[in-house]
């Protein structure tokens, strides 16, 4: 008896079977009374397929029997969870190739890497109160601070001469991470290089398993355990997913059956050479299913909150990082087929799921998370990578060759309101070879630091959500190496200490001010006060509701090493104001909260500055950003 059902195999061949994975691949089930697995695999161009199983170190080989449709199954009796097994794949070209399974649910720890029989039952959630209150509508009105990890370099924990990766397991890391980031104050956990993969360099963006957590940090379960106990917590997890491309190793996708099955067959399209990698055939209905039920797996099987797609552009354009490339029907260079691939994802996930999709997109398209319904793409967040480029460069000057660049960091409003955009300072931006945040800054030591603070009180109070990586909320100095841990010895240092501490702060102040996160594609939640203070490196804001200046604040941010000791900012009514936030507050004898100028409080005159009619007066010290409430 088939596998399928008629619907099923109908759907999967329409690209639209999206639980695809619970048939395919190793299941544990029973037949005629015996316990074994049912292997199942689609390879259409194979002469023959047979699956290889080791149980109790004996191999043996399995023939599989082919259905009308190119999908191949066998049952196994005996076969157990924690098995391994691989498919002997004769190709369409003669050549008999051994391959792991594309749906296995678990792989052994590289550099091994036949597939492993795993049952998805077995585990028991405790995350019901958080499911409850979890769908992706919700997102948009809430706060959503992201702490961007790398699991096997966040924490190393060293077991003797024979552990030379040091990884903590799966459940350490749920604890750790659960108890750091609630300390913090941030709202979510992003997750980099989960799905199975061989190749550590690569920080888990050549994907060989798309429905297998890495072995590097333990089992499934274990996996299920890190995503239970920061759900617990209150904590969303977000999963970095690769749905662009996949790695050239012998034993994956790759010419699966002998023919380009998983990958394009158009060689101007079957590779990205930038990466060196294989580019998905997103025309391919089977393919469709594949990807999009890896997507619903990661969501219903282990919770995850949500996705973020990785190298969008890549997927957008014919021309991606190629000097031949085929156009579209159209003579274009926008790839039709990945487009119409992103928007079946976008709206079937957001239909059928609690789960959304972010975007890491440096493309120059408009509508990345406008609705499907209106012609855009339908993600729910895209990364804000002008944010980023525009600030970091803007930051890398020298202080006095600033005034001549404050176009590049006042001008950012001019798109900040075009998508539902995260301001990102991820991985990307620190890895080794490209220095870390302290060191992009110019100046003295302490300068240094007042200019990371700095940076940060910018992101918490400017539109859009935050993504901060890893090390860098307490000013790791070194570039980030995916082999070692973080150097957490720093955060017992002063100054690393106040940068974290400042962090922690802009966290909860920006968790409790309304006027700060919710300002998606409005415009009307940001007012300059100021934006023509070049020569002295400043910029003030208000950041509002649309609709007045109920639960208003000011932002005014210095980013020179200059002292203002009689500063002013035009506010729009009379009355007292009081400071929330100083990138000084964790700085003893240098103005700590209780003081501004003196006091907390500020009260406006009735003098006409900036364009308005009331005047705030104010110390504004070197590098120091404030945030004031209005009244």
């Amino acid at each position: 008896m088939s596998a399928f059902s008629e619907l099923e195999s109908f759907l999967f061949h329409q690209g639209t079977n999206y639980s695809v994975y619970k048939k395919m691949g190793a299941h544990i089930v029973s037949q005629d009374g015996v316990r074994g697995t049912r292997f199942v695999v689609w390879a259409p161009n194979a002469q023959d397929v047979s699956v290889v199983c080791v149980s109790a170190d004996e191999e043996k080989e399995h023939h599989m029997e082919r259905s009308y449709d190119g999908i191949w199954e066998r049952f196994v009796p005996h076969v157990k969870s924690g098995d391994t097994y691989r498919y002997a794949v004769t190709g369409a070209d003669g050549v008999k190739r051994y391959k792991s399974d594309p749906y296995s649910f678990r792989y052994e720890l590289r550099p091994d890497n036949a597939s492993v029989v795993c049952s998805l039952s077995g585990y028991r959630w405790n995350d019901s109160e958080y499911q409850s209150h979890r769908h992706h509508s919700e997102v948009m009105k809430n706060p959503m601070s992201v702490y961007e990890v790398h699991l096997g370099s966040w924490k190393k924990g060293y077991r003797g001469e024979d552990d030379a990766d040091g990884f903590l397991n799966y459940r350490e890391l749920g604890d750790q991470l659960a108890e750091y980031v609630t300390y913090m104050g941030y709202t979510h956990v992003e997750l980099m290089g989960i799905c199975e993969y061989p190749f550590d360099p690569s920080w888990g963006y050549q994907v060989t398993g798309y429905f297998a957590p890495t072995s590097r940090y333990g089992t499934p379960n274990d996996f299920r355990y890190l995503v239970d106990r920061l759900h617990q917590s209150g904590i969303g997890v977000i999963l970095d997913w690769v749905p662009a491309h996949f790695p050239k190793d012998e034993f994956a996708l790759g010419r699966f059956d002998g023919t380009p099955l998983y990958e394009s067959a158009d060689p101007l399209r079957a590779e990205f050479p930038i990466w060196g990698t294989y580019a998905f055939d997103h025309s391919k209905p089977e393919v469709r299913s594949f990807l999009i039920s890896s997507a619903f797996y990661w969501i219903e099987e282990f919770h995850i909150d949500a996705l973020r797609v990785d190298a969008v552009a890549a997927m957008q354009y014919a021309d991606f990082s190629r000097t031949e490339w085929r156009p579209n029907i159209h003579g274009g260079h926008i790839n039709l087929e990945s487009t119409d691939f992103l928007k079946q994802l976008n709206r079937e996930l957001t239909e059928r799921t609690t789960g959304y999709l972010l975007a890491e997109d440096s493309s120059i398209e408009q509508g990345i998370t406008n609705d499907v319904h209106v012609g855009g793409l339908g993600f729910t967040f895209k990364w804000n990578m002008g944010w980023m480029f525009d600030t970091l460069k803007y930051l890398s000057y020298d202080f006095l060759e600033r005034r001549y660049h404050h176009g590049e960091l006042t001008h950012i409003p001019d798109y900040a309101f075009t998508e539902n955009f995260i301001l990102v300072l991820s991985h990307d931006e620190v890895n080794i070879g490209k220095g870390s945040i302290l060191a992009r800054m110019p100046g003295s030591f302490g300068d240094r630091f007042g200019g990371v603070k700095a940076l940060y009180a910018f992101q918490f109070t400017f539109p859009g959500k935050k993504l901060l990586f890893m090390g860098q909320d307490f000013a790791q100095d070194a570039d980030w190496d995916f082999g070692k841990s973080l150097d957490w010895h720093l955060a017992d240092e002063f100054s690393h200490r106040d940068v974290l501490l400042t962090v922690r702060r802009l966290n909860f102040i920006y968790r409790s001010t309304p006027t700060l996160y919710t300002d998606s594609k409005d415009s009307k939640t940001f007012e300059w006060v100021n934006k023509n203070y070049a020569d002295a490196n400043i910029i003030s804001y208000i950041r509002k509701n649309p609709f007045n200046y109920d639960g208003a604040v000011l932002v005014v941010c210095n980013f020179s090493p200059w002292h203002h000791h009689d500063f002013a900012s035009g506010v729009p009514m009379g009355g007292e104001y009081t400071r929330l936030f100083s990138t000084y507050d964790n700085l003893p004898g240098a103005g700590g909260p209780e003081e501004i100028g003196g006091s907390p409080k500020l009260y406006a005159e009735n003098v006409w500055c900036d364009g308005r009619p009331f005047r705030l007066r104010y110390g504004l010290r070197p590098f120091e950003v404030i945030i004031v409430k209005l009244p």
